[in-house]
């Protein structure tokens, strides 16, 4: 299944893609959050297509796209997951996952502005591979991690450099800023992924690609980083872990290279679709 939330005014509804077609399935009365997944959401989701996919009510273009999930307890990343970032970064790869928090209030949807915070003088881009949590996860064993993922979706880890790495203390402060995690346009479930581990993932500004790489090259591999995370803290239905981004963002570049106002980001995932940001300095248009 291809989950999606999407939006009429300020309301925001449950959805799915079928045939690449956009269905409601608002009457089913719930929406893609914790308790969603907690209590199989999933299984009931599927009983309710099986019986009631042609009295669907089918969604006119354009939709307007949502997070395909609801704001989860935790946003947690990974950093330097891929040797070749690590690299352009002049990190060492990691013996250990790098592990920090992004803000749930960063979440916004595929289609959604990214906002260039107050004072930001170097906000970047990160394509990424997100996971979406099925069910609550503490202390999580590696063969059986990947029965507590939910679905998979794609995520952009916008980050500002000079908040993140200059100003002292966490990486967090340059990564939870507001529109910093534009997700989706989906969240697809596993049996929508044959091979996890063999995804291109690229990113592109102002039509230029600057991002090209692929999941094979994970340095740690996705049911080690659900068991890993787990045993730091509890994670709970709906939660995202976002893996890590390849070589290609703007720090590594030679002399960096950063966003402005006016720019368009585009990303994607094989089989997760595409997502397309505009950069907006904060106050232009006002913001409220």
């Amino acid at each position: 299944m291809k989950l999606i939330r999407w939006k009429k005014g300020e309301k925001t509804f449950p959805g799915i893609i079928q045939n690449k077609q956009y269905f409601d399935v608002s009457v089913l009365g719930e929406d893609y959050n914790e308790e969603f997944f907690e209590t199989g959401g999933l299984s009931r989701l599927r009983s309710f297509l099986d019986k009631n996919m042609g009295d669907l009510k089918k969604l006119e273009e354009p939709v307007l796209l949502a997070s395909p999930i609801s704001r989860p307890s935790k946003i947690v990343c990974i950093g330097l997951n891929y040797a070749d970032h690590a690299r352009e970064t002049k990190a060492q790869p990691p013996a250990e996952p790098v592990i920090f928090l992004k803000s749930t209030t960063a979440l916004s949807g595929p289609f959604d502005p990214i906002i260039i915070p107050k004072n930001s003088r170097k906000t970047d881009w990160e394509v990424e591979l997100a996971i979406v949590m099925a069910r609550k996860a503490s202390y999580v064993q590696e063969s059986e991690a990947m029965d507590y993922i939910a679905g998979y979706c794609l995520h952009n880890d916008v980050s500002e450099r000079e908040f993140q790495i200059e100003r002292s203390g966490t990486w967090d402060k340059g990564k939870g800023c507001d529109s910093f995690a534009p997700l989706g346009p989906f969240m697809a479930t596993p049996e929508e992924i044959p091979d996890i581990n063999r995804l291109r993932l690229w990113l592109k500004v102002n039509g230029k690609t600057m991002q090209d790489g692929t999941t094979a090259n994970l340095i740690f591999k996705i049911p080690f980083l659900i068991s890993y995370i787990s045993q730091f803290m509890t994670l709970l239905p709906g939660d995202l872990i976002s893996t890590g981004t390849p070589a290609g963002v703007g720090l590594g570049m030679n002399p960096p290279q950063y966003l402005s106002h006016g720019d368009i980001v585009e990303l994607g995932i094989d089989g997760l679709g595409i997502s397309r940001q505009e950069l907006v300095s904060y106050g232009f248009p006002p913001v409220t």
